[in-house]
C-alpha cells in the first residue's frame, strides 16, 4: 500500500513508526530540517514542501495513493490537503482536526473536504478520559465489538490485594482474560503460574461487568461503583467536552476556570455543570471549594507545565486519582514517574485511532499500549481467514509470535475463548499481541 503522510510531528511520526515496515511512506512536511530528519530515523522517503500544493503531491506520487493521512497541526491545513489529494485520484483520506465544528459539518454527509475519516483530537480525548473515569482504577480503557468487551490495563501498587499472587489467582471471572503483563519495559504474556508483581502494568479483556469486577480486586478502595464527585481543571476544548459526555452519563462535574469570557459560556452551554471562575493553582481556593474530596480530578488547562502543576497540588491535598491531559508525548513518562494516575497524550490518541485504518480495515479497532510495544486488535473473521476453522490452541502451537486471543463474540454474544474453542467466520475476535506481528496477524484475519 502507497501511504502519505502530511506532517511529520508528533501523530505523523507514530503512524509513520507503524506502517513503514509494512507498506510504501511517503512523508510531507513544511520544515525542511525536520523532513530530513525523518529520512533517517524512519528510513522512507520525505519532501520538504507545502502538503497542500499539487505539485508537492504529485512529487508524492498523489495518482498511485492507495491511503493519505493529513495530520499537521493546522485543522483546515489538513482539510485543504485532502481535498487536494481527491483531485488526483480515489485514495482513502484521513484528516485530523483540533475543532469540533468540522467533524459535525463532515458528519452530515462523510464527503465534506474530500475526507473520507474525520479525527478529531479533542473529542477523542475528552472520550478517553470520560471511560477512565468510569474505571477509576485504570489506567488506560478501551472499548471493543460496539461496547460488548472491554480492554483495561491496570497499574498494580503495593497496597493491591493481587500483587503477589499468580495469574491463576488472580484470574477468577468467567467472561475475563488476562492478556498479559508490563514489566520494567517488557511485555510479558500471562500464563497461570506467572506472579503478578508491585508495579507491574496487567492487561485485561472481558465483558465491562468482569472488568469491573477485577478492578474492585486490583483496587478495592478506589473502585467504586462510579465516581460522583469530579473536577475539571481547566475550560479547554478537552475540558468542556469532558464535561458534556458526563453530563450525558447523569454525572454533574465541576470546572474551574479563570478566564471570565470563557468561564461564563462554558455556564451556558453546560447546564449540570458547576463552573467556579478562580485560579486552579490558589491552594486556599481549593480546599475552601474541598477539592481534596474530589473521586477525580482532571487538568486540562491549555499548556502541559500548568496541568503539571496542578496535577502535583491536588495529589499534595490528597486526591486519590488524577488524570491530566499532556501534549506532548515526551511527558508522559514524566508525568507517570511522579505519581499522576493517568496521563492522555492527544497526539497519541489520534495517531491510534488513525491507525486503525492501515490495515486494509480488516482491523475493526486497535489500542496501542504502552510507547507501541503491544497492541490490542479487533478482528472480524472472513470465510477465507487463516483463523477459522482452528482452534485456539492450535493457533498458539503453530504461531511464533506473542498474542493472546481475549475475547470473542459470535452473534452479538460475548464467548470466553479456550484452548479447545474453534474459530467460526463472522466471530469478532480481540487480541493481545506483540506490535511486530500485529499487521501480519490482521493479514490473517
Amino acid at each position: 500500500m502507497h501511504v502519505v503522510i502530511v506532517g511529520a510531528g508528533e501523530v505523523g511520526t507514530t503512524i509513520a513508526e507503524n506502517l513503514a515496515s509494512e507498506h510504501d511512506v511517503v512523508i510531507v512536511d513544511i520544515d525542511e530540517r525536520r523532513a530530513d530528519q525523518m529520512k533517517y530515523d524512519l528510513d522512507v522517503l520525505t519532501l520538504a514542501g507545502d502538503g497542500t500544493d499539487s505539485e508537492t503531491l504529485r512529487s508524492a506520487r498523489i495518482e498511485e495513493t492507495d491511503m493519505f493521512i493529513a495530520c499537521t497541526d493546522d485543522d483546515r491545513t489538513n482539510l485543504v490537503a485532502c481535498g487536494t489529494a481527491k483531485t488526483f485520484g480515489d485514495a482513502f483520506t484521513i484528516a485530523r482536526t483540533k475543532r469540533i465544528q468540522y467533524l459535525r459539518t463532515w458528519e452530515r454527509t462523510q464527503q465534506a473536504f474530500g475526507v473520507n475519516f474525520l479525527v478529531c483530537t479533542d473529542l477523542l480525548s475528552a472520550e478517553n478520559i470520560v471511560r477512565v473515569i468510569g474505571l477509576p482504577s485504570a489506567v488506560d480503557v478501551d472499548p471493543f465489538a460496539g461496547g460488548l468487551i472491554q480492554m483495561a490495563e491496570f497499574e498494580i501498587d503495593e497496597e493491591s490485594p493481587i500483587a503477589g499472587q499468580t495469574v491463576a489467582e488472580a484470574d477468577r471471572f468467567e467472561s475475563l482474560t488476562f492478556a498479559g503483563l508490563f514489566r520494567g519495559g517488557e511485555m510479558i504474556l500471562a500464563r497461570g503460574d506467572t506472579v503478578i508483581e508491585v508495579d507491574d502494568r496487567a492487561v485485561v479483556i472481558g465483558s465491562p461487568e468482569s472488568v469491573q469486577l477485577f478492578a474492585a480486586d486490583v483496587a478495592p478502595e478506589a473502585t467504586p461503583d462510579r465516581a460522583d464527585e469530579i473536577v475539571i481543571v481547566g475550560g479547554s476544548e478537552i475540558g468542556y467536552h469532558t464535561a458534556r459526555l458526563l453530563e450525558e452519563r447523569k454525572l454533574s462535574p465541576r470546572i474551574i476556570e479563570n478566564d471570565h469570557e470563557r468561564a461564563r459560556w462554558l455556564a451556558e452551554q453546560l447546564p449540570n455543570t458547576l463552573v467556579m471562575e478562580h485560579d486552579a493553582t490558589d491552594t486556599e481556593f481549593l480546599a475552601r471549594e474541598h477539592v481534596d474530596e474530589a473521586d477525580i480530578v482532571v487538568a486540562s488547562l491549555e499548556s502541559d507545565e500548568k496541568n503539571l502543576l496542578v496535577s502535583v497540588l491536588a495529589k499534595r491535598m490528597g486526591v486519590d486519582r488524577v488524570v491530566a491531559v499532556v501534549e506532548s508525548g515526551d511527558y508522559v513518562a514524566l508525568f507517570e514517574e511522579i505519581g499522576i494516575d493517568v496521563a492522555i497524550n492527544p497526539r497519541g490518541v489520534t495517531a491510534e485511532e488513525i491507525l486503525r485504518y492501515s490495515y486494509d480495515t480488516v482491523a475493526e479497532n486497535l489500542a496501542v499500549l504502552e510507547n507501541d510495544q503491544a497492541e490490542v486488535l479487533e478482528l472480524e473473521l472472513s470465510d477465507s481467514s487463516e483463523l477459522v476453522g482452528r482452534s485456539i490452541q492450535e493457533l498458539v502451537d503453530e504461531i511464533d509470535a506473542q498474542f493472546v486471543i481475549g475475547a470473542i463474540t459470535r452473534n452479538r454474544t460475548l464467548v470466553t475463548p479456550r484452548g479447545d474453542t474453534e474459530l467460526q467466520p463472522g466471530d469478532h475476535v480481540v487480541v493481545f499481541v506483540e506490535t511486530s506481528f500485529a499487521s501480519k496477524l490482521a493479514a490473517m484475519g
